[in-house]
């Protein structure tokens, strides 16, 4: 006895509505990626590196290697203090 298999034109297969949504989703999160806008720095916040005014000791920011004259680091964003520290101290 042979199956008779009904073939309905209009329906798509739930194999191809995956797929077709699984193309639509990548294609529309490689869109967003590429058109939000690149950031100015790679820098990390003062909060995140536990940045504080004061030194650590005889750790400060003067004598650190990541420190830029006259209030600026190399990995921290925003204004720093010569006499400040954060965990990426690394002396000169």
């Amino acid at each position: 006895m042979a199956e008779k298999r009904s073939t309905n034109l209009g329906s798509v297969s739930r194999r191809d509505f995956l797929f077709a949504v699984g193309v639509a989703g990548g294609t529309a999160a490689a869109v967003a990626l590429s058109a939000s806008p690149a950031h100015a720095s790679n820098k990390m916040s003062q909060k995140a590196m536990s940045y504080r005014p004061s030194p650590n000791g005889n750790q400060r920011c003067d004598n650190c290697g990541n420190f830029q004259a006259p209030s600026s680091c190399k990995l921290v964003d925003g204004s720093i203090a010569p006499t400040g520290w954060c965990v990426l101290y690394r002396p000169k």
